[in-house]
């Protein structure tokens, strides 16, 4: 009985295709063109992407992605700002702004229409007759508040802040994290302006949220065992300025230092094993707050 001849073993993925090369993990035949380098030997395409599904995303030490140290979210936020402060300008086409050398278009610091649109403002007679503001209904105000400026001066002032802060927090924060931490600070600022200003004034600006960065910088650092000395001088010459400049929001200021500061406490000292659950639950509870203050407020003004 004749013996036959032994088969050359082909790719499993081009059978026409002669190898003597084995994938390291399931040991079938690969042609050089299915061949991915490995640490030991070569690996077959299906195998690799096995492996990266089972690779745990790197994260960091208060849970979040490893993108942030990109500083994607950062960018972004001081993108919207800057474009929102084009438009101010561009919504100021009649110069109203100028009135009182407050600078074309609220380049110098003047209110522009949309920066009337978007303030925290309580409840008020505009000039055309009409009644609003937040306690009217206009709750948006306390998010937009905080992506608007009066002039260029304002704006690069608190940008330069949110770059230097941001990028710092969001690389051990995470993205989202990050950017939940700069919102809830911000509009807890917002709130405290709508709870302390008068109905009628006028208020705006990222400082709400650049001061619960300040706040979360030095417990995110101080959890991290680092050094605060240099951060705490800034963050006090910041408050002297709050309250000795004429026009700062005092409440503004200090009710985002506050819940930058409670949300910081949140994400930093949520337990490791149910950290996530723990950092959604905190945040919730602190806008379920922020919400009944503002019904609270409302039903002042309109009582």
């Amino acid at each position: 009985m004749s013996e036959s001849p032994p088969t050359t073993p082909v790719c499993y993925r081009h059978p026409g295709r002669e190898t003597y090369v084995r994938c390291t993990r399931c040991d079938r035949p690969i042609c050089p063109e299915c061949m991915r380098e490995a640490s030991v030997g070569h690996q077959c395409p299906e195998c690799v992407n096995e492996g990266r599904r089972s690779v745990r995303p790197a994260r960091t030490a208060f849970g979040g992605g490893a993108a942030g140290r990109h500083g994607y979210v950062t960018k972004a936020l001081i993108a919207v700002n800057v474009l929102l402060m084009l438009l101010s300008i561009a919504s100021d086409r009649g110069g109203d702004a100028a009135v009182g050398g407050s600078g074309f278009g609220g380049l110098m610091g003047g209110s522009t229409p949309l920066t009337n649109w978007g303030s925290v403002l309580g409840l008020a007679v505009f000039p055309d007759g009409t009644l609003g503001g937040i306690a009217d209904g206009q709750w948006y105000r306390l998010i937009t508040a905080m992506f608007l400026h009066y002039g260029v001066i304002h704006l690069l002032l608190n940008m330069w802040a949110l770059w230097v802060l941001g990028r710092s927090l969001e690389a051990n924060l995470g993205p989202l994290r990050f950017g939940a931490l700069y919102l809830i600070g911000g509009l807890g600022g917002n709130v405290a302006a709508y709870l302390f200003s008068a109905q009628n004034s006028a208020t705006a600006g990222a400082s709400t949220a650049v001061f619960g960065l300040f706040a979360a910088l030095i417990i995110i650092e101080r959890k991290m065992g680092r050094d605060i000395s240099q951060v705490i001088p800034i963050l006090v010459i910041n408050l002297v300025f709050t309250l000795t400049v004429p026009g700062i929001s005092i409440p503004g200021h200090l009710g985002g230092l506050v819940v930058g500061a409670l949300m910081a406490l949140v994400l930093a000292y949520a337990p490791r094993g149910r950290r996530t659950l723990v950092q959604v639950v905190g945040a919730a509870v602190i806008l379920l707050v922020l919400v009944g203050l503002v019904l609270v407020r409302t039903a002042y003004l309109l009582g």
